[in-house]
């Protein structure tokens, strides 16, 4: 089913369709959760504790943001917040390797789709690469769309900043204007880093991390029940 926001947009044709991966395109049951229990037990905050379940709350609250910026604000100082870093995309990466992450049903045909229908889709992540290439390795991804763009790839900074929406717009130049781009995620950060690019169209979906509250308080366009239902959108909008 698609819900349209409050206030919906018609959006012009669009021709790159930029897409968030654990939540949206990806589900990995929760391993966010898990790795970071790993990365804050090595630095000493154990689950359980008043201070680890403080931390969780804002981890759950910044689903989508760039997950080095999460520990530099949980843990202050830029070494523990590294090290942090790297514990969780090392116990994030070994549980990937294990078999615990899957399509969102439905999510690799909709690419396939937005393809077919000659749309460019790009992948993009607030994990570092290596982390992402581990997912696209686990999926069989690799070869499935052109582009794929971590916080890194983009200058550094990840969602909710727009830099990698611009930097897919620039690097594909499969559109004329960023009008002509679809955002698509499931955190309030997806959402937001679309609005401040100027995507033409702004999609919240509810396969992950926030809600329609949030989708629409972050200025979502339209509101999803799945990335499945992206295709169809995409060709009443164009």
């Amino acid at each position: 089913m698609t819900t349209p926001a409050p206030t919906p947009t018609t959006a012009p044709d669009i021709r790159l369709v930029v897409l968030d991966m654990a939540g949206t395109t990806v589900a990995d049951g929760g391993l966010v959760e898990r790795a970071f229990d790993t990365a804050a037990r090595e630095l000493g905050v154990e689950p359980g504790t008043p201070g680890h379940t403080e931390k969780l709350d804002y981890v759950r609250a910044t689903m989508g943001e760039s997950k080095i910026s999460v520990f530099r604000h949980l843990f202050g100082d830029e070494d523990r917040a590294q090290h942090a870093n790297t514990a969780f995309e090392k116990a994030y990466g070994e549980l990937v390797d294990g078999g615990l992450v899957a399509p969102v049903p439905g999510a690799r045909e909709a690419i396939e789709e937005l393809a077919a229908d000659g749309r460019t889709v790009v992948l993009t992540t607030g994990f570092a690469r290596v982390t992402q290439d581990a997912v696209l390795d686990a999926l069989g991804w690799r070869d499935l769309v052109p582009l794929t763009l971590c916080p890194a790839d983009a200058g550094g900074r990840g969602r909710p900043y727009p830099d990698m929406v611009l930097a897919a717009f620039l690097r594909t130049g499969a559109a004329d204007a960023v009008r002509q781009v679809a955002v698509v995620g499931d955190t309030s950060y997806d959402v937001l880093s679309g609005v401040r690019a100027g995507a033409g169209l702004v999609a919240g979906v509810r396969t992950g991390a926030h809600g329609d509250d949030a989708f629409r308080e972050a200025g979502a366009t339209h509101l999803l029940d799945s990335v499945a239902g992206l295709p169809a959108l995409l060709r009443g909008a164009g």
